[in-house]
């Protein structure tokens, strides 16, 4: 998977959002399978959910030569999530499919659009989620401790987080500077916040699925449960990471307004 997201970043243009949009939409199914109910709500919900996903990421990718793409892709969002929460009733919690599963690609995608930035952008993005999660796995192990979140995910632990904050900071900021970024204390802090928003994220997921008494969001990776149980941090930070990029840069720059300081 890791070698595909690279392959994936490098390429660009339409590979790299059809490769996320498509994340996308399994996420969105995912969730929608596993919080509707009934068998015929739980269908079409998830069929909703991946149509109006596909679609939102088709006109998100658009952005690069319609400037109003990003809030045709929006609209769209918002519009699948009504349908679907009238087409799962009674259980209208299904319908954070469609902002769930756009948030897997929205940020990625505006990320990766920048000319100039855009693949250092979207590197980093890739070196703060996966040093969090490697570096909470085997921090957590090492040094164990009091737990995190006891009562929703009883295996994550405080030296786990601290180890993974430490590893994304380090990690973000070498991205950053071998980019040629020259002022690296706000990456830093960015850095953090996309690691907390990592942690968040995993929390999240397994709050839900810990409500909905489930123990992977789906069967899809053999041993290794669905892509929502891959990517919940990283929709997170990206989501994150892409709200800060183009809140400085706007939406054809927001590579360099993440890490141009």
């Amino acid at each position: 998977m890791i070698a595909a997201a690279l392959a994936a970043a490098w390429a660009g243009g339409l590979v790299f959002a059809a490769f996320w949009t498509l994340a996308g939409v399994a996420v969105g199914v995912e969730w929608a399978w596993l919080v509707a109910s009934e068998p015929r709500e739980r269908r079409l919900s998830a069929w909703i959910a991946a149509a109006f996903l596909l679609v939102a990421g088709v006109a998100l990718w658009l952005g690069v030569y319609l400037p109003t793409a990003p809030f045709v892709a929006l609209a769209i969002v918002v519009v699948g999530t009504v349908v679907v929460a009238l087409a799962a009733r009674p259980d209208r919690f299904a319908a954070l499919a469609v902002p769930y599963g756009a948030a897997v690609f929205a940020g990625a995608i505006l990320l990766r659009r920048d000319p100039q930035d855009g693949l250092l952008a979207t590197l980093w993005l890739f070196a703060v989620v996966w040093g969090t999660d490697i570096a909470a796995f085997f921090a957590g192990r090492a040094f164990g401790g009091p737990k995190l979140a006891p009562r929703i995910s009883p295996k994550k632990t405080w030296s786990g987080a601290i180890g993974g904050a430490i590893a994304a900071v380090a990690a973000g900021v070498g991205v950053a500077a071998w980019g040629g970024a020259s002022n690296l204390w706000p990456v830093a802090l960015i850095a953090l916040a996309c690691s907390v928003a990592v942690v968040v994220g995993d929390l999240v997921e397994s709050g839900v699925k810990r409500v909905y008494g489930a123990k992977d969001s789906s069967k899809l990776i053999p041993g290794h449960g669905g892509l929502m149980d891959r990517l919940d941090g990283f929709l997170f930070a990206a989501t994150l990471a892409a709200v800060v990029g183009v809140a400085r840069g706007g939406f054809d720059a927001a590579g360099q307004g993440l890490l141009r300081w």
